[in-house]
């Protein structure tokens, strides 16, 4: 049967898409959430989940966390992923080694954390005078605070928790450094996780994230291109004009099982559904761009722009704000302007209406 891009895109929507489902079984399904602290109108995994768990409310991910086998980590990006799947990314080494002073700070610091059971790091900052740093956008913040961190991405410690936003930290449920499966077979099984999450994926996305999850520490590199070698070879694979494309072996994309619906959504920018730019703009024909950290004047989507996907296509974005308790809507068109249809009129206030009650608000202006 031949593949067309059409056929890509339909299946890229509907398996990412799923039934709406419990949560743990929902990010268990997609494998990984991506998280980013900015809310506009709520943090991007919130918003991400909300599509995919049934009756989800903004920041119920963070309330329930504790009680969940879940952990934050960074896999090809910073968010949430099931326990069992943390363990394949530990043990690891940071790109920076620490100097002796560090690491007998960190060896004082876990011994205080096992002590406390779970830290705040403004706790923490009290106990252990370690200075100022200056962060990577040019603040400053505890040094302590940022040995927390590191210790975290290092799998000494996990985060057990949020107050406020705020990561609190305690020691891990299991030794990591324990674990006893040879790296090719974790990484392979991470790169498999990579296809899970994002698929279908042209190989230059495929290598990119690929590239990504060699972050996990300078000596991971060479491994990881081993890796990715060994799963693409192993994948469903396709060339659609003149793209290199790759898949679960056990999907296939053109099968009538990938159906659309009528639904409206805005998707939130790190979604799975748009996460790979080059990826949309194989299937939309123009340019998305993540503009929160371009300078206001120099921005043409806005803030934090929603992409808006309708009968498989994206025809626009929308920035979304609350003002007095009312969420306020901009949308706008590839087109110029909105769908001459009234299916898409009503779907659109269905989605609004959706994204009031999942914010716990009135309706949209």
């Amino acid at each position: 049967m031949s593949l067309h891009l059409d056929d890509l895109r339909h299946y890229a929507i509907a398996r990412s898409l799923f039934k709406p489902t419990t949560l743990m079984r929902a990010i268990t399904r997609m494998g990984f959430v991506q998280a980013d602290p900015i809310r506009a109108p709520a943090r991007a995994q919130d918003l991400t989940l909300r599509h995919r768990v049934s009756g989800y409310r903004a920041g119920e991910l963070e309330r329930r966390y504790p009680r969940l086998a879940l952990e934050e980590d960074f896999f090809v990006n910073y968010g949430f992923l099931p326990r069992a799947t943390q363990a394949l990314l530990h043990p690891r080494q940071a790109r920076l080694q620490w100097p002796a002073q560090r690491q007998q700070q960190a060896l004082q610091l876990r011994e205080h954390v096992a002590a406390q059971g779970v830290v705040h790091p403004r706790d923490v900052a009290a106990v252990f005078d370690h200075g100022k740093v200056v962060t990577w956008f040019g603040g400053n913040a505890h040094a302590t605070t940022q040995l927390l961190d590191g210790m975290h991405y290092r799998g000494l410690l996990r985060v057990a928790g949020r107050e406020g936003g705020t990561r609190l930290y305690a020691l891990h449920l299991d030794d990591l450094a324990a674990n006893a499966t040879a790296l090719e077979q974790r990484l392979e099984a991470l790169v498999q996780l990579i296809v899970q999450v994002y698929a279908p994926l042209p190989l230059a996305s495929f290598n990119q994230l690929v590239g990504y999850l060699a972050n996990g520490g300078p000596q991971w590199k060479a491994a990881c291109r081993a890796a990715g070698k060994q799963v693409w070879s192993q994948l469903g694979r396709a060339t659609v004009d003149g793209v290199a494309w790759g898949w679960p072996a056990d999907e296939a994309p053109a099968s009538k099982r990938w159906q659309l619906d009528g639904q409206v959504r805005l998707l939130a920018p790190f979604d799975p559904v748009v996460w790979d730019r080059r990826r949309f703009e194989l299937f939309w024909g123009w340019r998305y761009r993540f503009e929160a950290y371009t300078p206001a004047a120099k921005r043409q989507l806005g803030y934090y722009a929603m992409p808006l996907l309708w009968r498989g296509q994206v025809i626009g974005w929308g920035n979304l704000t609350v003002r007095d308790g009312q969420l306020q809507a901009q949308l706008q068109y590839v087109a110029g302007q909105a769908p001459a249809d009234a299916a898409y009129a009503q779907a659109l206030a269905a989605e609004l209406a959706a994204m009031g009650d999942f914010l716990g608000l009135g309706g949209a202006a």
